[in-house]
């Protein structure tokens, strides 16, 4: 069974250096270990203020590998690109973050969503190694939902069990999204979750009766224990 540490900030802006200082530590922790870090980051609106803090942090960003959790079929200058986000915000150039290796979805440079989905797993298969692959850290947000990267309720790709990325439909786009079996083989997951639209959500998460069919966050399901970083409003129905 899935087991879930909640870390609670008392509003956004506390959540933000909170999830930032965590990551910031994990990345110096695994470099420790390793000559580098792979980690897959989330899009959306909550984890940016995140991302604008992480990116000042004085670590060996030259030794980081940066991926996307997920990305919706839109071109790379398009305001709905999670990598123009982190673009903005972590790689801004004055900024330590910038050294850091940003690996995208190669979205409409290929001719379809699919070839976009098998170039990009085999781009992780090759940098992160393992079967599946293996991120150091995957921060992951919560949907209204349920859903987290792209992976969305009665979506086929809650059933894929082989293979890295899927092609998916959310919100009336088309997506790329890493699998529930990548997103669970990686050595630490932060969920970021934020505002009172949140509440039901994060409290199904968190209930043992719930199944991932209508939850489909209950699908990361690692080894070790998942770290959810809420905001009061966010956790105001978790005892």
């Amino acid at each position: 069974m899935t087991t879930y540490k909640i870390q609670r900030a008392k509003d956004q802006e506390d959540l933000a250096r909170l999830a930032s200082q965590l990551i910031a530590s994990n990345i110096s922790l695994a470099l420790e270990q390793r000559d580098r870090v792979q980690i897959a980051l989330s899009g959306g609106s909550t984890p940016e203020q995140t991302y604008l803090l992480l990116g000042k942090e004085h670590l060996p960003w030259d030794r980081v590998d940066v991926f996307l959790g997920d990305e919706r079929w839109v071109d790379s200058s398009s305001d709905l690109s999670n990598a123009l986000m982190i673009r903005r915000s972590l790689l801004l150039s004055t900024y330590p973050g910038a050294n850091a290796k940003f690996h995208t979805f190669p979205t409409t440079q290929l001719s379809t969503p699919h070839k976009s989905a098998e170039a990009f797993a085999e781009l992780v298969s090759n940098k992160c190694g393992g079967d599946p692959p293996i991120f150091d850290l995957i921060l992951l947000g919560l949907g209204n939902d349920g859903h987290t990267a792209s992976l969305f309720p009665d979506s086929e790709s809650l059933n894929i069990k082989d293979r890295w990325t899927a092609v998916c439909s959310g919100n009336g786009q088309s997506r790329v999204t890493l699998t529930a079996p990548v997103l669970s083989s990686a050595r630490k997951i932060f969920f970021l979750v934020s505002g009172r639209s949140k509440q039901i959500a994060l409290k199904k998460l968190l209930d043992p009766s719930e199944t991932s069919s209508s939850i489909p966050a209950k699908l990361v399901n690692p080894r070790s224990e998942i770290i959810i970083l809420a905001d009061d409003e966010a956790s105001a129905l978790i005892c």
